[in-house]
């Protein structure tokens, strides 16, 4: 299921936009906050961001700004009343993929919330590589060198959202986030088994998952490797 974060400071539009996109079998978290929004974005992993531009906390642009410094990459989608061209610029330069103006139809809302989900999942088709390691997102099969290692489909997606961090520390709820099932939390436990499980597995190949207690995972590459 595609997770999707929607940040919208009009209650009454946020929950009619929430509902649409429940009802079309997407995964909804809602803010009406900037700064809310800046770190459910940090700690937690989505597929789409749609972001209204006048925002408490933090407005929508420094918003985009400050996902990009992070680099951040998932697509965004403003929605404003904000139509003067220099709005619209100033909203792509900080880092929007698309700019939608209201009051707008669903339908075409809803389009332009599947086109960037082709493009993520387009992105995340191509093959990753963490030292020898090579993967394709999506497909079972993950080798090291002429050898495959088997993982289960939690490790796959773990190693996936790791492996997209390379340096990085991804922290648990970033992982609770990406391998949740049915909308439910996994407990810490059940993230440090996995964790345990995909360490072991690759460890023999050089490449290890180092824990920064309070902190998250890194994915690393021995060198040589």
């Amino acid at each position: 299921m595609t997770r999707l974060l929607l940040v919208e400071d009009d209650a009454a539009l946020r929950e009619g936009i929430a509902d649409l996109l429940h009802q079309a079998g997407h995964e909804v978290v809602s803010s009406g906050d900037g700064r809310e929004a800046l770190a459910r974005l940090v700690d937690s992993d989505f597929d789409v961001a749609i972001v209204d531009l006048g925002l408490p906390g933090m407005d929508g642009i420094e918003l985009l700004r400050a996902l990009r410094r992070r680099q951040i990459g998932l697509p965004v989608l403003v929605i404003t009343a904000r139509d003067s061209l220099h709005e619209r610029i100033t909203g792509l330069d900080a880092g929007a993929d698309d700019y939608l103006v209201k009051p707008f139809e669903m339908a075409e809302f809803e389009a332009r919330v599947r086109a960037l989900l082709r493009r993520q999942r387009a992105d995340r088709g191509a093959e990753i590589r963490v030292g020898a390691l090579r993967f394709t997102p999506g497909q079972p099969q993950v080798t090291v060198g002429d050898m495959t290692v088997e993982l289960g489909p939690t490790e796959l997606t773990l190693l996936e959202l790791l492996a997209r961090h390379p340096g990085r520390i991804v922290s648990k709820d970033k992982i609770a986030g990406r391998i949740a099932r049915g909308g439910e939390r996994p407990s810490d436990t059940a993230i440090e088994v996995s964790v345990h499980r995909l360490r072991r597995k690759l460890a023999p190949f050089g490449i290890s998952i180092r824990a920064l207690r309070g902190f998250g995972y890194l994915l690393e590459a021995s060198a040589g490797v």
